[in-house]
């Protein structure tokens, strides 16, 4: 009889274990918000390595476009961009650092998909964009072309799942860092690069011995910053953040001080932001 006891003792502990966990799991989804106003800093997921969206300038601090929103959305969360905690993601990891509470909000130029949709939360898109395929002396101008041929993407990338899916007839050679990826270009290592066309327009401008030959590729997409599935409160925030931030024409200034620099008058802004 005692050793009953013990077990059923011992099934309710465990019982009981497995409910505190439950309920602490279901408080860091759904009370994600008020976890980083009580802490007062918010951690943001962002490339090092995609100028100009997201890098590490001369200064060794974090700039580009997405970071210029991601301090703004910090500056309205918790009254200072100072509060602000980047973290340097890869495309391929990026889903990985918001399941394991690595990063609170990711805006490394994360284009939204119903497969990462399936996994994360995405709020309002902030940006517009599409494929494209840079070459040398942009000879590349049609994916006939790529044939026999070697394509040079981005491992976890939506150039890396568009050309898998559609096109397994292409060989792909996949680099996790963009560094990698458009060193690999330039040395001749792949006959072609696709990626976002936003990010190849200012590639080729400051390798002006390159072309985009291929300017938009598949469907329009957008880009959003993202949150852990089941974060509802700061989903909803960060989706009247966005609203807000249309609304009063940040995204416009946003673009203006670190796009419009680099694009000139090759792309306009309607292009590729929501004004």
């Amino acid at each position: 009889m005692k050793n009953a006891l013990r077990v059923i003792c011992g099934l309710g502990a465990v019982w009981a274990m497995a409910m505190l966990s439950g309920c602490g799991e279901s408080q860091s989804g759904t009370n994600a918000l008020e976890s980083i106003k009580q802490k007062d800093s918010v951690t943001i997921g962002v490339f090092g390595d995609k100028p100009p969206f997201g890098y590490v300038d001369e200064k060794g601090q974090n700039a580009g476009f997405d970071v210029y929103i991601a301090k703004q959305i910090a500056k309205d969360l918790l009254g200072s961009e100072e509060k602000v905690r980047f973290v340097l993601v890869e495309a391929a990891n990026r889903i990985e650092f918001l399941k394991s509470n690595k990063a609170d909000i990711m805006m490394a130029n994360f284009t939204r998909t119903d497969e990462r949709a399936n996994q994360v939360d995405f709020a309002n898109p902030y940006m517009k964009v599409a494929l494209g395929v840079v070459s040398k002396d942009g000879a590349v101008t049609d994916i006939a072309q790529l044939q026999g041929k070697t394509l040079i993407v981005n491992k976890g990338t939506t150039a890396d799942f568009y050309f898998s899916k559609n096109h397994p007839e292409i060989k792909l050679l996949k680099f996790e860092q963009n560094t990698e990826t458009f060193a690999a270009l330039q040395d001749g290592r792949g006959d072609a690069l696709a990626h976002d066309n936003t990010l190849l327009f200012a590639w080729a401008k400051e390798n002006p011995s390159f072309a985009v030959g291929i300017k938009e590729l598949g469907e329009i997409d957008v880009i959003a910053p993202a949150v852990k599935k089941g974060n509802t409160e700061l989903l909803e925030w960060l989706n009247e953040e966005m609203a807000r931030l249309q609304k009063d024409k940040f995204l416009l200034k946003a673009y203006e001080d670190t796009l419009a620099p680099i694009y000139g008058d090759l792309v306009e802004a309607r292009d590729v932001t929501f004004e």
